[in-house]
């Protein structure tokens, strides 16, 4: 989780591969109308989200009912989204770091529809997991597999073994 231009899908990625876990990419899970909303430049509404997030939370229960271990990105800023998407066997991995890094992020991006004129909107919205939540945040400020390593050591998972813990 975290806001566009943490590095959710290429920690995911990343994640999946090591541990050899099945992968979705939410923003695959949006809506058509939900893409172009975007990227005309307007944040998208609670009521926008819904519908996305079931979707997101339904490739969860998916992947918990067939045993699979699994990694979805999701930007999950509101304690209500991740409500939506909680499970026992989830751990909420929160992508974290200072906003200048994120916007030459998104300004570096080709080809996604999220502009970083909603990069401000995002922040605004985010809401950071609290202690009573099942999280680990994860600095962004550091390579790739330094993330990925802190992510396994978080979850208790041996890469070397392709645990299928679900996650």
């Amino acid at each position: 989780m975290g806001v566009s231009g943490s590095g959710k899908s290429s920690v995911a990625a990343a994640l999946a591969a090591r541990l050899g876990w099945d992968l979705a990419e939410g923003d695959d899970l949006h809506s058509p109308a939900n893409v172009a909303k975007m990227a005309a430049g307007r944040p998208l509404t609670d009521d926008d989200r819904t519908p996305w997030l079931a979707r997101v939370a339904d490739w969860i229960d998916a992947e918990l009912a067939a045993g699979h271990g699994a990694v979805v990105t999701c930007s999950a800023l509101r304690r209500s989204y991740r409500d939506v998407l909680r499970r026992p066997a989830v751990l909420f991995v929160h992508l974290d770091g200072p906003r200048d890094l994120l916007a030459a992020r998104l300004g570096a991006r080709q080809g996604h529809f999220m502009p970083v004129a909603l990069l401000d909107s995002q922040l605004a919205t985010l809401e950071p997991p609290g202690p009573h939540e099942r999280a680990v945040r994860v600095g962004i400020d550091q390579p790739l597999a330094a993330q990925v390593d802190a992510i396994i050591q978080a979850l208790g998972a041996d890469d070397s073994s392709q645990d299928t813990k679900p996650v």
